[in-house]
This record gives structure tokens, sequence and C-alpha cells, in this order.
């Protein structure tokens, strides 16, 4: 008898040393050495890639933003802020509807198949509401719109695809360097600024593919509308 309780004793000692010594390493050693050396090599991604305008965090360069007017009475979406260059739509972004104590955005993409809406392959000049093809000509026209100003008329044959198509996410921070150039003409309109100087913020702050080549260039939004802020103060 008592050597099973001296045993058992024993055990339990051996198991709760073990306990402790894992906790030790696996709880506190562990992360702490992890977080050093994230925040010594990696310090900006380890932080969330805060991006900082006037010595304030304004954003993140993962996570994209809308530039927006105030919504407008009888409105269900916003007008677009024509001033800002503007991104990706937003299509598949969802609302928190369970804990409303706190206003969420919740990521997603609208999954709708490449042929939804289609016929034979093409989109129908009047597709079916909620399709993807009714989705793309509404912002294909709304870009026309937008961009074509005085002396400069957008055609819809030069508007790329991801000035009509939401990302998987609905969070892609930024567009294409053709979509932004397409841009250049109504942002300088908006702002009272030359074309020129527009179109170089544009080529500043388009990223290359990443080592040379992964990915496809890209111009990030926040960023860009930070420069152009800066612009307009100093003009």
């Amino acid at each position: 008898m008592n050597n099973s309780v001296t045993n058992t004793a024993r055990l339990l000692g051996a198991g709760l040393r073990a306990l402790l010594v894992l906790t030790l390493v696996t709880g506190v050693i562990y992360p702490l050495v992890v977080t050093g050396i994230a925040q010594g090599l990696f310090h900006d991604k380890a932080n969330g890639s805060e991006i900082k305008a006037d010595g304030k965090v304004v954003g993140s360069s993962l996570i994209g933003q809308s530039y927006n007017l105030p919504l407008k009475k009888g409105q269900d979406t916003p007008d677009p802020d024509l001033k800002w260059f503007q991104g990706r739509p937003v299509n598949g972004l969802g609302a928190n509807s369970v804990n409303t104590q706190y206003k969420l955005i919740l990521s997603g993409a609208t999954n709708l198949s490449a042929d939804s809406g289609a016929v034979n392959g093409k989109c129908p000049d009047k597709p079916a509401d909620k399709t993807l093809c009714a989705q793309v000509l509404a912002a294909k026209a709304a870009v026309v719109k937008d961009n074509s100003v005085p002396g400069y008329t957008v055609k819809p044959a030069d508007v790329p695809a991801d000035a009509v198509t939401s990302s998987g996410s609905g969070l892609d921070p930024a567009i294409s360097p053709e979509y932004a150039e397409l841009q250049v003409h109504r942002v300088a309109a908006e702002n009272g600024l030359a074309v020129a100087q527009v179109e170089k913020l544009v080529k500043e702050h388009t990223q290359g593919r990443t080592l040379g080549f992964i990915g496809e260039p890209q111009v990030n939004v926040l960023e860009l509308n930070i420069a152009l802020k800066d612009l307009v103060a100093k003009k």
C-alpha cells in the first residue's frame, strides 16, 4: 500500500514538474523569443504594417479603405468622393448582425461564379440583378462616367478588370497602375492640380513585382492618397 502511494505521489510530482517546465518554455520563453525576433527583424510587419500621416496611424498597408461622401437620406450606398483615388469594388464585404455593440466589417467574396448572369459566355446588355455581370457592367459604367472629364474621355475598353471586380477578401489595399492612371485626370481636375503632378505621384507610388517576378505591379491606394493630400496642401 505504501509503495502504491509513493509511486502515485512520484508520478504526480513528475507530471507537475513537466507541466511547469512546458508552461514556462511554451507559454513564456518561446513567445518572448518569437516576439523579440519579429520586433527586431520585421518591426513594421509585426505591428500590422501601419501607415502613419501627421504622426498618427491612419491605416494599414494590408487593408483597403473606402473614400466615400457621407451617406445621403434615402441612399443605400454612398457616392464615391471623386477628389480621391478609388480602390477596388467591395461587393463581398458584409456587416456584423450578431454583436451590434461594435460596428464591424466582415471580409469576404461575392461567391458568384465567373459566368454569373452571362448568356453564351458573354454578359448581355441587361443582365439579371445581383449577378456578376450586373455588378461588372454597373461598375464599368460608373468608372467611365466618374473619370471622364473635359478634355479626357474614358472608353469602356480602357477600364481594367480590377476597377470592376472585387478581390477575394474585399479588402484589397492596392490597384493596378492602369487603374490608377485612368483616375489621374479626374483627380487632377477635382483638386485643381496639373495632370503631370498627379501622374508623377502615381509613378512614385507604383510598386514592382515582389523579388522581380512574383505578382503584378500595384499601387497602394492609401499611401497614394496620403501623398495626394500633402500635394494639395502645398498648392
